[in-house]
């Protein structure tokens, strides 16, 4: 048995497919004929596009805007006519043979992103590794897997996968094991999209694997075991029926209201970063979206989208959702989230800079165009805008001004309006958790910002393996400020929502109803697990357990005080 991190639940037994990337050894070839070279290269790199689009043409009914615009990025690196002119000049200069000539341009790039201080950036050599992987191996003659083409039930068991190889997964992969990741990596983010079971970062898993091998993975204890004898397999087995069992029977709570044992009701909402996500939400029993992240509108153009284009997309998640609550986060870009149109300012700390708020607040003709926008998609729904990153009351101040103002020029240039418009805000900074009193006098209602929250409060990038270990949402002192955040609201009279991935934490769902929070923003999968935690709690049990978690020491000592109380 291997132990790894459960990045999507299930249960799976199957036989091994054991994906390894064909080895690609580059030998330097000098005084080649450069025509014949060049030719070669533009076929090998015209064949690498066409696999891409295959891909991402296959993927397409499976996963989100999103997820698709990972090939996107993949089939724009196979076209920068940079990256290919590089490469022929050194051909032609050096005489040399293509794909040393390919391997060596682009180990020179992914260095040169690799050692940029910026997240966004060094994801990206990431994509210049798998588009350059199948170059070579085009210019070489090698064979690349294909995973869409296994036809029989298998558990895919490899070092990583790439979003290349995630979206290709067919009907007989009913899972896969990793050696490397972790719950945020686009393989576990995939994979949960996809709803397979899938645990990562299972360190010697690959050695360990062979084809073929019978293999059980519990992707909710996040563990897998490897030829295991017929006791354990007919354990696993029964733990497989369970587990659908008990997804099935989640499906009948999707009209249900999310609603105590005493009565007390709450709504659980789905997050969403395009439209197309609206239909996961409905289909998932969501009561409403929590967070829209606009951000995916920006970061999928090449220029900033305008008024009319950011119209439509507004005006048909709002319609999707048929009056349900649609809570529309405004740009909240820079920190590890780059345009490539635009051109951010070097710092030290991009994260604790100039992003999100600060800079609509600089550039106000980009914040202007998307409040117009939203402004006019209101009468579509019930629409609800957040400012994110907001530090002070006058930056809150503000970016409520700019709103009013483009109302009233909307309502004078004779534009139906909605005059129901909520303005909220993100809480994600201590400072405006402290103050959340003061706060909730001008807005409209709070939504927690769990991610950040928590990087915030413990300073402690949540990007750094090192420092993993202190991304802890149930740690007392957040509890503290999720408390004054919540009571800050309410007694002004304002709801409190959460966005962040503690949302849908079964562990934190009872702490946080005891809290009082009112709504639930979460995954769309995520969603009716949480609605059976919340049907089964009484709130006034949960009230005097969250009172409890506020005194303890420790992030474990609450995750124990929780278990306790699920366990009863």
């Amino acid at each position: 048995m291997l132990k790894g991190i459960a990045a999507s639940a299930g249960v799976a037994i199957a036989k091994v497919y054991k994906l390894e990337q064909p080895k690609v050894e580059i030998v330097k070839v000098d005084n080649i004929d450069a025509a014949n070279e060049i030719a070669k290269f533009n076929e090998a790199l015209e064949a690498t596009k066409k696999d891409i689009e295959g891909i991402k043409e296959r993927a397409a009914g499976k996963l989100s805007e999103e997820e698709l615009a990972v090939f996107d990025a993949h089939l724009m690196m196979a076209s920068d006519p940079d990256f290919a002119s590089q490469i022929v000049a050194m051909i032609e200069n050096d005489k040399v043979n293509a794909e040393f000539a390919a391997d060596t341009v682009a180990k020179n790039t992914i260095a040169m992103f690799e050692a940029m201080d910026n997240d966004y950036f060094r994801e990206r050599a990431a994509d210049i590794k798998d588009v350059t992987h199948r170059l070579t191996a085009h210019l070489l003659g090698l064979i690349i897997p294909d995973l869409s083409a296994v036809d029989e039930d298998s558990v895919i068991v490899a070092h990583d996968l790439t979003p290349s190889d995630t979206a290709q997964l067919n009907e007989h992969a009913k899972g896969f094991a990793t050696a490397i990741g972790g719950r945020t990596s686009h393989s576990a983010i995939m994979a949960r999209s996809l709803e397979i079971p899938a645990v990562v970062g299972c360190a010697g898993v690959l050695e360990a694997a062979n084809h073929g091998d019978l293999v059980i993975l519990d992707a909710v204890a996040g563990e897998v075991f490897l030829n295991p004898d017929a006791e354990t397999v007919a354990l696993y087995e029964q733990k497989a029926k369970d587990f659908a069992e008990e997804r099935e029977a989640l499906k009948v709570l999707k009209t249900a209201k999310s609603v105590t044992v005493d009565g007390h009701e709450v709504e659980l909402a789905g997050n969403i970063g395009t439209p197309k996500d609206v239909e996961g939400v409905l289909n998932n029993g969501g009561e409403g979206v929590g967070l829209y992240r606009t951000e995916f509108l920006y970061m999928n153009s090449d220029h900033f989208p305008t008024e009319d284009e950011q119209f439509e997309a507004y005006k048909e998640v709002l319609e999707g959702m048929n009056g349900k609550k649609v809570v529309v986060r405004t740009l909240d870009i820079g920190g590890d989230k780059k345009l490539p149109y635009f051109t951010f300012p070097e710092e030290m700390n991009p994260f604790l800079g100039y992003r999100a708020i600060r800079l609509c607040l600089d550039r106000t003709d980009i914040f202007r165009t998307q409040l117009r926008a939203l402004i006019r998609a209101s009468v579509y729904g019930k629409l609800c805008i957040m400012f994110p990153m907001i530090a002070t009351i006058n930056e809150f101040r503000q970016a409520k001004a700019i709103f009013l103002e483009e109302k009233e020029n909307l309502i004078k240039e004779g534009v139906k309006v909605a005059d129901n418009i909520e303005v909220g805000m993100m809480v994600e900074i201590p400072a405006s958790a402290i103050l959340a009193d003061n706060f909730a006098k001008e807005a409209d209602f709070f939504s927690i910002g769990t991610n950040d929250l928590v990087q915030y409060s413990m300073a402690a990038d949540r990007m750094s393996e090192k420092v993993s270990y202190l991304y802890q949402p149930l740690n007392p002192s957040l509890l503290r400020l999720i408390k004054l955040t919540i009571d800050g609201a309410h007694s002004n009279g304002r709801w409190a929502g959460m966005c962040g991935e503690m949302a849908g934490d079964p562990y934190a769902v009872p702490v946080l109803l005891g809290l009082g929070l009112d709504e639930f923003s979460m995954s769309a999968t995520s969603i009716l697990p949480a609605r059976k935690i919340v049907n089964s709690l009484s709130k006034k049990e949960m009230e005097e357990l969250a009172a409890k978690a506020l005194t303890l020491d420790t992030a474990e000592e609450v995750t124990e005080l929780v278990k306790a109380a699920l366990n009863k």
